[in-house]
């Protein structure tokens, strides 16, 4: 797609975050077109230096920003992120309000200096008895019942990606977008909190919602009551896995036919599907030993002719040789400061029949300080200052 849709083109953003949240929620603004720029302390973001699983967070969640470098320790870094903050449009961050303050930042000094500001604020919880507690993804998925119902009974288990950190950020975008819409008419910013606690709950809201109207708690999903006749992961000849549901009577009759199950279309006992379902304990092996015959490269392209739901079991890094992933526009390139690059997605939808595919690039700490300072009117030794450096 060419850069036409940029809905947010003029808007600025001013982003002080570190690790996730905050930092996706910038970046979701910014593919949508806005100016983005992430104030960095004159060692950058620690986020920068983190290792293993946490080594794509900074690249990731960074894409396409312009960093400006500032002490915010000092005087003269305080009054640049001051004049900084009066060109901005939306004001994103993830910090305690004390560390904040500390910044020359305080939420509530910023509402009264810049009525126009629009402030997102990403913190663990929303106002109320934890508002004040440490929180992290793990953690809230530990509150809320999440990790409960994707573990085993006994077993609580994250969910396999920082689901809630990223999902918080787009609620952020979300409601800052909303705010922009409000000010058109208004001429005045909004001070918007976003729950990381919160985000997590409504993750877990269909099964809140299931005890309120069952009055009874629902096991964790390895152990889940079934809602359809064969929704499960199978083996195949070959020694792999594919997921195979079969969720309608037109599903159910497909499957078994395909597998040759006659013996099951023909049985009184499972003509409807609540006795399909109820019947699952000798339905289930019967399928699986169909299944087992088959190699999973036969087995996939013949479901995917039939129509039916299934997938394969995949690695994130198997996505790399997925063939729709992989289609023009499924991915976007960029390049870090380093000279390196890496591929990842855009967001998850097309305009107008085409992906935004422009990821953009990670800068170093501190590269645009010169470009966006000067824009200011600051001169180049208060630029040196501002960025902690000797003048």
């Amino acid at each position: 797609m060419d850069d036409a849709f940029a809905p947010l083109a003029g808007v600025r953003v001013v982003e002080m975050s570190h690790m996730i949240m905050g930092p996706s929620c910038g970046m979701f603004l910014g593919f949508l077109g806005a100016e983005v720029i992430k104030v960095e302390p004159p060692e950058g973001d620690k986020t920068r230096a983190l290792t293993g699983m946490g080594r794509p967070f900074f690249p990731l969640f960074n894409r396409g920003k312009k960093s400006v470098q500032l002490d915010l320790r000092s005087e003269a870094g305080r009054a640049a992120l001051d004049r900084l903050l009066a060109t901005a449009d939306i004001f994103v961050e993830n910090f305690r309000d004390a560390a904040l303050g500390r910044m020359g930042a305080d939420p509530q000094e910023l509402r009264a200096r810049f009525p126009r500001l629009i402030l997102a604020s990403h913190k663990g919880f929303l106002s109320g008895p934890y508002e004040n507690r440490t929180a992290l993804d793990e953690v809230v998925q530990m509150m809320t019942g999440l990790a409960n119902m994707t573990g085993p009974t006994g077993r609580p288990l994250r969910v396999g990606s920082s689901a809630n950190d990223i999902m918080g950020g787009l609620f952020g975008a979300l409601s800052v977008v909303a705010a922009l819409r409000e000010r058109d008419t208004t001429g005045q910013g909004r001070s918007i909190r976003i729950g990381l606690f919160e985000n997590c709950l409504l993750l877990v809201a269909q099964h809140m919602v299931q005890f309120e109207l069952e009055g009874r708690s629902p096991l964790p999903m390895p152990e889940r009551d079934f809602s359809w006749p064969v929704y499960d992961i199978f083996d195949t000849a070959d020694g792999e896995q594919v997921f195979v549901g079969a969720v309608s009577e037109s599903q159910w009759v497909a499957l078994c036919t395909y597998l040759g199950l006659t013996g099951l279309l023909a049985d009184p006992a499972l003509q409807l599907r609540m006795d399909q379902i109820n019947a699952r304990d000798r339905t289930i092996p019967v399928f699986a030993a169909a299944i087992r015959l088959r190699d999973r490269e036969a087995l996939v392209a013949d479901l995917e002719r039939l129509g039916l739901p299934f997938s394969p079991i995949s690695k994130p890094a198997d996505m790399f040789d997925d063939p729709h992933v992989m289609r023009p526009g499924g991915l976007a390139t960029s390049t870090l400061w380093t000279g390196e690059t890496f591929r990842a997605p855009a967001l998850p939808f097309e305009v107008d029949g085409a992906m935004l595919t422009g990821g953009g690039n990670v800068d170093a700490i501190g590269a645009h300080s010169a470009e966006v300072l000067a824009g200011l009117g600051m001169t180049e030794d208060e630029i040196t200052v501002a960025m902690g450096k000797a003048a």
